[in-house]
C-alpha cells in the first residue's frame, strides 16, 4: 500500500482494547506487551490491526460532555510497533451509538449527539497523530444498517475532518453487512490514494463459527465440520451448497465480488479479519487458512489475520503459549 503505509500481512490485537470483559487498566496494561509485538514481528508479519472501544478514548466530564483523551495504549503500541519495524491501524470497534452485532439498537447516524462524538474522536487521533508515518486509520467496524446511505455520508463527514487536520493520513473504509465482500460495490469510490477498502472473510460460517457460542443456528451442533470436504446439512446457512465440496475454489466464489471491485475500480483490497474459530478440528483451521493465504497471495490482497490472542481465535492463548506450530506456519512468511 501506499503512503508509508504497509499492510500485506498482519494479526489483530482483539480483546485488549477492544471487546474486554470490563473497562479494567490492569487489562489494558497486561494483555499486551513489548514481547508480543516483538514475537509478531519475529513471525515475518508488517503490522497490527489496532481494535479499539470508544470508552478507551473518551473521558465523560462532570457537565455530560466528553473529550477525547486516553492514548497512553495506542501510544505504547505505536512505540512498540515503530521499534520492530510494524506499521499500525487503528480500527474504531465500538463508537458511541454503534457497536456490531447489536446493530438493531444503533444510535450513530441519527442521533446529533453521538454522530458528534464519532467526529470528535477522529478530529483527536488526527491531531494526536497528525504527521505521523506508518499509521492508518479504519473509521468502523463492520456496520450493519439496512441502507447504507447514512454511513456513506458519516464517512465523507470523517474524511473531511480528518484531512483538514492531517493531509496525508490513510483512512481505510468498509461497506454494509459487517464489511461483506458484496457490498463493496455500493460503497462511494474515491479518486484519492489517501482512501484503501477493506472487507472481512468468515465464508463458509458453518467451517470458520461451528459452535460459535454467540451465533444461534451453530452453537448447539454437534458435529465437527471439516475442510475441506463436503458442505453439511445445516439449513441454517447456505442452502443451496449443502453437499458442495468446500475447497479453495469454493472459498474463491465468496470472494468475486471483491475480484470484481478490485478490476472494476482499479482499488486495491485489505482483508481486516479472518479465521477459524479454535471448536474447529485443527487440520481444519490449517488448511483453511492455507488455501485463504494462497488466495489472498494471487489477488495481491493485503490481511491480518483474527486474532493473536485467545478470542476464540488466537494464535496464542490467554498465557501467551503458542497454540500450534503448523498453524502459526501458515501464516509466517
Amino acid at each position: 500500500m501506499d503512503i508509508d503505509l504497509n499492510l500485506k500481512r498482519g494479526v489483530n490485537l482483539g480483546g485488549w482494547l477492544s471487546q474486554y470483559k470490563i473497562f479494567d487498566h490492569h487489562h489494558f496494561n497486561t494483555f499486551i506487551q513489548e514481547e508480543d509485538i516483538s514475537r509478531i514481528a519475529s513471525w515475518g508479519m508488517d503490522h497490527v490491526r489496532l481494535p479499539v472501544d470508544y470508552p478507551v478514548l473518551e473521558e465523560a466530564l462532570p457537565d455530560n460532555t466528553y473529550k477525547v483523551s486516553g492514548f497512553k495504549y495506542l501510544d505504547r503500541c505505536l512505540s512498540w510497533c515503530q521499534k520492530y519495524g510494524l506499521d499500525l491501524l487503528i480500527d474504531l470497534h465500538k463508537a458511541p451509538g454503534y457497536a456490531f452485532g447489536k446493530w438493531e439498537k444503533a444510535s450513530l447516524f441519527n442521533d446529533g449527539e453521538h454522530r458528534q462524538r464519532f467526529l470528535q474522536i477522529w478530529s483527536g487521533l488526527a491531531h494526536h497523530y497528525n504527521g505521523m508515518k506508518n499509521i492508518g486509520f479504519e473509521l468502523l467496524n463492520e456496520i450493519r444498517l439496512p441502507d447504507s446511505s447514512p454511513w456513506d455520508q458519516l464517512v465523507r463527514e470523517t474524511i473531511s475532518v480528518i484531512h483538514e487536520i492531517d493531509t496525508h493520513r490513510p483512512i481505510m473504509v468498509g461497506g454494509d453487512h459487517y464489511n461483506s465482500p458484496d457490498q463493496l460495490q455500493y460503497l462511494d469510490v474515491y479518486e484519492d490514494n489517501r482512501i484503501f477498502y477493506t472487507f472481512h472473510y468468515y465464508f463458509p460460517m458453518v467451517v470458520t463459527h461451528q459452535r460459535a457460542y454467540w451465533v444461534p443456528p451453530l452453537k448447539n451442533i454437534t458435529q465437527e465440520v471439516e475442510y475441506p470436504g463436503s458442505y453439511p446439512g445445516i439449513d441454517a446457512f447456505g442452502e443451496d451448497v449443502i453437499g458442495k465440496n468446500m475447497d479453495r475454489d469454493f472459498l474463491k466464489t465468496f470472494l468475486q465480488p471483491a475480484i470484481d471491485f478490485m478490476q472494476s475500480t482499479g482499488k486495491k483490497l485489505y482483508c481486516g479479519e479472518f479465521g477459524v474459530i479454535d471448536q474447529a478440528p485443527m487440520d481444519t483451521r490449517i488448511h483453511w487458512t492455507s488455501d485463504m493465504i494462497s488466495l489472498f497471495t494471487e489477488l495481491s490482497i493485503g490481511w491480518a489475520l483474527w486474532s493473536y490472542k485467545a478470542m476464540d481465535f488466537g494464535l496464542v492463548d490467554l498465557k501467551g503459549d503458542l497454540v500450534n506450530e503448523r498453524l502459526l506456519n501458515t501464516i509466517r512468511k
